[in-house]
């Protein structure tokens, strides 16, 4: 039987619901002795693994006294959870739907990420993401947010039990000026060092004029050991989770011929050096 949780909208639901009672100081426990849950039930919902109903949410949030448009999304990621595909509108706020995707990363056991012209954020520098935020529709403040928000994602590589990370970079994103040429160096030698972790793996795939599908855009596939994987597609003010299996195998194929075309670990990290110079 295929689950019927832990999609993308799940996760951000998962994320919500933990979120919410954390800021209140709340032990699981308690609160589901208040709400009369079965913790084990509740803490099933905070991982993403089973689903609340919609009178189990509203119930939750009315405790809370939870009012506006944060009670509005989280009842409709309620109704909506089961649906396997999910397009986002871009926002400037750190944004529900980037609870869903710091959930994706948080519980994922192995994260293949294919970057075309910028460097994953996982593996930015502060003043490589900095460039990035501060040219970006943000006011100060929010940037500021979000260059937080990235360095915290980073974490998941260095845990006690990191998450397995494969990144495939193409040669553009090396070059693309981003920042100017010591901030760029800097994060040329980050890359080098962060290879270093026995569980990060980083293959850079060269521009020799030839045409690929990654043309098309940048993707990251998320793996989980107990539930099926979920892609996502970022755009400039938009974001696609996929959940449906025929999306998924397509990614992973196309993941597979992007490895096939890139370079070795020990040429990619040679490349690598020589654009930090």
């Amino acid at each position: 039987m295929k689950p019927t949780s832990s999609t993308p909208r799940a996760r951000a639901l998962a994320a919500g619901l933990r979120e919410l009672r954390e800021a209140h100081g709340m032990g699981l426990r308690k609160l589901a002795r208040i709400l009369g849950f079965a913790p084990q039930a509740l803490s099933l919902w905070e991982k993403g693994l089973r689903l609340p109903t919609v009178a189990d949410v509203a119930l939750i949030l009315g405790f809370f006294e939870v009012r506006g448009e944060k009670q509005k999304h989280l009842l409709e990621l309620a109704r909506t959870a089961r649906e396997r595909d999910w397009v986002t509108p871009g926002s400037p706020e750190i944004t529900p739907e980037l609870s869903g995707l710091l959930e994706c990363e948080r519980s994922a056991t192995k994260i293949t990420a294919w970057a075309f012209t910028i460097i994953p954020g996982i593996l930015q520098t502060a003043d490589y993401a900095r460039a990035i935020l501060s040219n970006s529709d943000l006011a100060p403040t929010q940037a500021d947010t979000h260059l937080v928000t990235r360095l915290n994602r980073q974490r998941i590589l260095s845990r006690p039990e990191p998450v397995q990370y494969r990144a495939i970079i193409s040669e553009r994103a090396l070059r693309e000026p981003i920042a100017d040429e010591g901030v760029m160096s800097d994060q040329m030698d980050h890359l080098l060092e962060v290879t270093k972790r026995p569980n990060v793996s980083l293959r850079v795939l060269t521009t020799d004029g030839s045409y690929h599908p990654g043309m098309l855009g940048s993707f990251f596939l998320y793996e989980y050991g107990d539930t099926l994987p979920i892609a996502l597609l970022e755009h400039a003010y938009s974001s696609a989770f996929l959940y449906e299996e025929d999306h998924i195998r397509a990614y992973f194929r196309l993941a597979k011929v992007l490895s096939g075309r890139a370079l070795s670990e020990d040429a990619s990290r040679t490349l690598i050096a020589e654009a930090a110079r």
